[in-house]
């Protein structure tokens, strides 16, 4: 059997997965203290996510949910990137799971001419840094971002990526 990833939008009945894919890597993994109280938008991945023209996607290998990207469309041709996370046997440049995660949101971003994508993330994502670095992102300085730029408390570290039209 061929260990095939698929990239799909989730919704609303995958939280409990999600939920405890992201909490896991967060808290056991990297050793935050960041709750669900701290993540209240992964209650209601619909109402967050996909309403106002965003998306919430899952990689899966064998109906195991192994991965996430999200983004908020926050208007003036711009999105936010949240939720990107991939359990840690899956990582890697060998599988490409998240290059894949990013490779559907990016082109999603372009059918939809989002130009310029935005992302927040905490200094300790050493490898999540390097990732973005080699995909286009430079980092901007917290007081650079557009005011429509969703913040949450958690983030210290900021990138952004201008799209082509």
């Amino acid at each position: 059997m061929e260990n095939t990833i698929s990239i799909r939008p989730i919704y609303n009945d995958y939280s409990d997965e999600i939920i405890d894919l992201i909490l896991t890597i967060q808290q056991k993994e990297f050793g935050l203290s960041i709750t669900i109280n701290q993540q209240l938008d992964l209650l209601d991945i619909e109402a967050n996510y996909h309403q106002g023209g965003g998306n919430f996607w899952g990689a899966f290998m064998c109906d195991e949910l192994i991965g996430t990207i999200a983004f908020i469309n926050c208007g003036h041709n711009s999105a936010c990137i949240r939720k990107m996370f991939v359990k840690k046997e899956y990582r890697g440049k060998e599988l490409g799971t998240a290059q894949q995660l990013l490779n559907t949101l990016l082109q999603y971003c372009s059918e939809r001419e989002i130009t310029h994508i935005y992302l927040g993330t905490v200094h300790q994502l050493k490898a999540a840094h390097r990732f973005y670095e080699r995909n286009g992102f430079t980092p901007i300085a917290v007081n650079d971002l557009p005011s429509y730029f969703p913040l949450m408390l958690t983030d210290n570290m900021f990138y952004q990526l201008h799209l082509d039209k």
